[in-house]
């Protein structure tokens, strides 16, 4: 059962992320509630009991990334990687223009697209590996929005296109696992990306592997790539070097910036047993700790 202390750090979370919203019914939409349950849980003294399932709890705690389990997270270090990232996702939502970022895995995309949307309005990343129909990925993408995603499938892309269309700022569309989708859906995101031209940015993220997927596609004229290639910017953007040897340099280099952030005192054994990978750091640094104590 979801404690009360626990409800009231995912609490804090909404109010800290309110204003990202363009409304209170915005925000609830977008956290699968109702605009006068957000309010009992805003009060001054929220109403804790009877509000919202513990199902519901953790599903806000996801979208909001609330620790529940006591453990110290990770601080966000401003790599290469997320500063390259950050400046491509500003860039795109000011000014409506869409790109491709296809890099090596475990470099710090999906983190740094996670906290991009969480601290800007109107942005919204969509893991595509979940969304593998058409009709899941028009009706996540209005969900993400806080547009009602329920009933016929050409009225909530209708509104979705009209919600994009007028949104102030500008809407940004980060695709996640871009090469997860199915062919219905890639033909469905050209199909947005028409009806919403000018008015939306896009970015499509993935491993190198999508950029063969796409290459493959068009050489089998496949219908939609060449126009999807095209509608992304015409061209493959990466952060790290192609060279494994120059890689391993540019890693070490981030996993250094990320263990003297988090209090790290002996970098050279953090990179040594990390293997240059992003996802061993929260391991060994509690390694490390379990040793000194």
């Amino acid at each position: 059962m979801m404690t009360n202390d626990a409800k009231l750090k995912i609490i804090d979370a909404i109010k800290k992320y309110e204003n990202i919203y363009a409304s209170a019914k915005q925000q609830a939409r977008v956290l699968g509630t109702s605009p006068s349950q957000l309010s009992r849980l805003k009060k001054e003294k929220p109403d804790l009991d009877g509000v919202l399932s513990d199902e519901k709890w953790m599903l806000i705690a996801n979208v909001y990334d609330v620790d529940l389990n006591g453990r110290k997270r990770l601080e966000i270090a401003r790599t290469d990687v997320f500063n390259s990232i950050w400046k491509k996702l500003e860039f795109a939502q000011k000014y409506s223009v869409s790109g491709m970022i296809f890099d090596r895995p475990d470099i710090g995309k999906t983190q740094t697209a996670k906290l991009y949307v969480r601290e800007h309005r109107n942005a919204v990343r969509i893991h595509c590996g979940r969304v593998k129909t058409k009709q899941l990925f028009i009706r996540a993408i209005a969900r993400e929005f806080g547009i009602n995603n329920k009933g016929r499938y050409t009225d909530v892309f209708d509104a979705l296109v009209n919600y994009l269309n007028s949104a102030y700022p500008s809407p940004l569309i980060i695709l996640d696992e871009y090469g997860d989708m199915n062919y219905e859906s890639y033909l469905e995101h050209k199909s947005l990306w028409n009806e919403t031209e000018g008015n939306v940015g896009w970015i499509a993220m993935g491993a190198e592997g999508v950029e063969r997927k796409i290459e493959r596609y068009k050489d089998l004229d496949k219908v939609g790539f060449a126009e999807l290639f095209s509608r992304l910017g015409n061209r493959y953007q990466r952060i790290t070097p192609v060279n494994d040897k120059d890689f391993e340099k540019f890693q070490a280099k981030q996993i250094a910036q990320i263990g003297k952030v988090n209090g790290a005192t002996d970098i050279q054994r953090l990179i040594a047993a990390t293997n240059y990978s992003l996802r061993r750091i929260p391991v060994e640094m509690a390694k490390m700790q379990e040793l000194n104590d």
